[in-house]
């Protein structure tokens, strides 16, 4: 929800542009992100490209688990391989002032991130569950990118 937070209140700079040019952007950036996807464009998508270090957990394990939580879920030290985050994020940047969405993509975001190693944990075997993710991660990534350019110009148009 921080990383929600903030972007909320820093998309009251894209206030200046006019609505017609800011919904456009979205839906590009929407459609690159797809294009990304597909391998169709070589975008480098910013981050942070390193993970949680073990040791965080093993000093203290409530205090850790909130530290390696809090860097997981807003994306600050971790690997973020998809551009879906990076749409939403622009989406909320240009899509104007509307806190309570930025906050709730912020927390949707942030449910996303914990259902991964839950999902792993559910599974019991680790690396029978790595191997599926393997196998359908171009799906997921792709479907997702789909349903973001879909939304996003569905709302775009809404707004004009």
């Amino acid at each position: 929800m921080l990383s929600g937070l903030v972007l909320g209140l820093f998309s009251g700079l894209s206030a200046p542009l006019p609505a017609p040019w800011r919904y456009a952007a979205i839906v590009v950036v929407a459609v690159l992100g797809l294009l990304r996807e597909l391998g169709l464009v070589s975008i480098r998508l910013p981050q942070n490209a390193r993970q949680v270090p073990q040791d965080v957990l093993q000093r203290n394990i409530r205090r850790g688990s909130l530290q390696f939580g809090f860097e997981m879920g807003t994306g600050v030290r971790t690997y973020v391989s998809a551009s879906a985050p990076y749409v939403l994020a622009s989406a909320l940047l240009l899509g104007g002032q509307h806190l309570h969405v930025a906050l709730l993509a912020g927390f949707g975001f942030g449910v996303g991130r914990a259902f991964t190693p839950l999902t792993r944990r559910a599974a019991g075997t680790g690396d029978g569950w790595d191997i599926d993710l393997r196998v359908r991660l171009r799906t997921i990534t792709v479907t997702a990118a789909v349903v973001l350019v879909v939304a996003l110009g569905l709302l775009s148009v809404r707004q004009l």
